[in-house]
This record gives C-alpha cells, sequence and structure tokens, in this order.
C-alpha cells in the first residue's frame, strides 16, 4: 500500500507537471535554454551540486590549455577514456519531450549549454550549440575541423596503453585518471598544418562566438516566454539571456533541482527532476 509521503510526492508532482503545462500552453512560442540536468539521465555526469556549487575541480580554462603541454595531455588522456561512453549516450525523456514541444510549434529557438548534441539526435532542429559540440575537433591554428571519432582513433593508435585504461565518468566525456603520469601521453597535431588541436567547445575563460550570441538573443526577442530547463545559471553565458528576458518583461519558467543564479527572476518554479515534470510536455 503506497505510503502517505509518496502519496504526497505524487500529487506535488502531478501539480509541477500542469502548472508547467498551463505557462507553456498560455505561450506558444517559447526560448528553451537547456543545461546539464537535461542530460544526466543519459548518463552524462553534471557539474553542480543543489546550491549551485561545484562538485568536482572547475573544468580546465582556455588559457591554460593552450599554453601549457602538460594541460593538453592530461586534457586529451582523460577524454580518450571519457569518450568511450560519451559517445554511447543517447537522448531521454526531456530531451524527447522538448523535440515534441518543437515539433507542436511552442519553441522559437532552443539554446543549449550542453555539447553532447543529443537534443538534435532527439529531433529538435531549431538549436543553437552556445558552447559548442564535443563531437567535432577544430585546429586552433588553421580551422580545419574533424570528426572527433576520428581523432579518437588517432588518440588510441598513438596511446595503445591509455586505451585500456577504465575510469569514473566525468562531465562532458571527461574521466576521472587521478594518479597517472601524463607526460608521455602523444598528442597528434592537425593533420593539415601541425597545430594545436582542441575540442569545439568553449573552455572557461574563452568567449562564445558572437554570432551565436546574437542569435540567440533574435530569437529571444521572438519569443513570448522563457523555459529554462536543468541549468543553475550560474555560468554568465547562460544567465545573460534570462536576464535579458526579465528585463524585457517576459515571463520565465524554470525546471532546475535547486538554486539558480536566477530565482528572483522566474515567474514559475519547479524543482522536479527535469524528465519526470516535461511529461506532459508536447
Amino acid at each position: 500500500m503506497p505510503s502517505s509521503v509518496g502519496l504526497a510526492n505524487t500529487a506535488a508532482l502531478e501539480q509541477d507537471r500542469q502548472r508547467l503545462h498551463d505557462f507553456i500552453e498560455s505561450h506558444r512560442r517559447l526560448f528553451v535554454l537547456t543545461g546539464a540536468g537535461v542530460s544526466t539521465d543519459s548518463g552524462i555526469p553534471d557539474y553542480r551540486d543543489k546550491d549551485g556549487g561545484w562538485k568536482r575541480p572547475q573544468p580546465v580554462t582556455f588559457q591554460a590549455f593552450m599554453g601549457e603541454l602538460r594541460t593538453r595531455q592530461r586534457y586529451w588522456a582523460r577524454s580518450l577514456v571519457g569518450w568511450r561512453r560519451f559517445s554511447l549516450a543517447r537522448p531521454n525523456a526531456a530531451h524527447l519531450a522538448l523535440a515534441r514541444l518543437e515539433a507542436a510549434g511552442h519553441v522559437e529557438v532552443l539554446l543549449t549549454q550542453n555539447v553532447d548534441r543529443l537534443h538534435q539526435a532527439a529531433g529538435s532542429q531549431h538549436v543553437i550549440d552556445l558552447h559548442g559540440r564535443l563531437d567535432q575537433v577544430r585546429c586552433m591554428d588553421c580551422g580545419q575541423l574533424m570528426p572527433r571519432q576520428d581523432f579518437q582513433r588517432e588518440l588510441e593508435h598513438r596511446n595503445p596503453a591509455w586505451a585500456v585504461l577504465e575510469a569514473t565518468d566525468a562531465p562532458d566525456g571527461d574521466a576521472d585518471l587521478d594518479g597517472h603520469d601524463f607526460s608521455l601521453f602523444v598528442i597528434p597535431p592537425c593533420p593539415m598544418c601541425g597545430g594545436i588541436l582542441k575540442p569545439d567547445v568553449v573552455f572557461f575563460g574563452e568567449g562564445v562566438p558572437r554570432e551565436r550570441v546574437e542569435a540567440a538573443m533574435h530569437g529571444l526577442a521572438a519569443a513570448d516566454a522563457v523555459l529554462v530547463a536543468g541549468s543553475s545559471l550560474m555560468v554568465f553565458s547562460g544567465f545573460r539571456f534570462v536576464n535579458a528576458a526579465a528585463k524585457a518583461g517576459k515571463p520565465i519558467a524554470a525546471v532546475n533541482r535547486g538554486r539558480t543564479r536566477a530565482d528572483g527572476l522566474f515567474s514559475l518554479k519547479i524543482e522536479q527532476p527535469v524528465a519526470d515534470a516535461l511529461a506532459l510536455v508536447g
């Protein structure tokens, strides 16, 4: 027989789903902003706890990656191991719900802070990858792009001992490999010019390309309201869009477990797992 606590939790979830459903139905053109909380059910760890703090040391900075060989060796060694499982991630119910929402004509644009491309895999088409995409590698000298999977094969070929290691998954294709000596790890150069290869994502300390910001702001201006899903908004690159929406008087709903940087700006906040809360969407 269900407990009184279980029944109360079920009732609260249903009430939250209905409130979110009503918000969406009341605002036909949504600007959707998603973060790591959308992808955790796909097996990709997130960065922050319920208070918005870091769960682990902060990610590598752009300046350290570009300026220090040892930082690049550490990054790519961990990425070699982490990519194996990250590349197998598949869309979960949250991604599918947002794709249904777009198919129903409710989404002006979906701006994601994630680099996993799972929104596209779920069927969403009007997606802006604010922080880039991890399935590509870019040469920082000549701009050449290559598929991450091709680069993975080259990494494994040059570092066979690393290719068989197992480690705990970390966010965005990283893996915890503490205690290893990275000094002998071999990083392939750009096959076109010999330059430094970097994931085609925005690192901390690196600016988001202006054209992405402009495209997102254009979508925000055309939207009636904002839906934030699975983001603490602690990073300014995402927060600025919610702040701009609030200044423009647009209603903002959020689905996120725990504190966010924009709690004072929401007209509706649902503190439930994203996939559960979006069950009635679309």
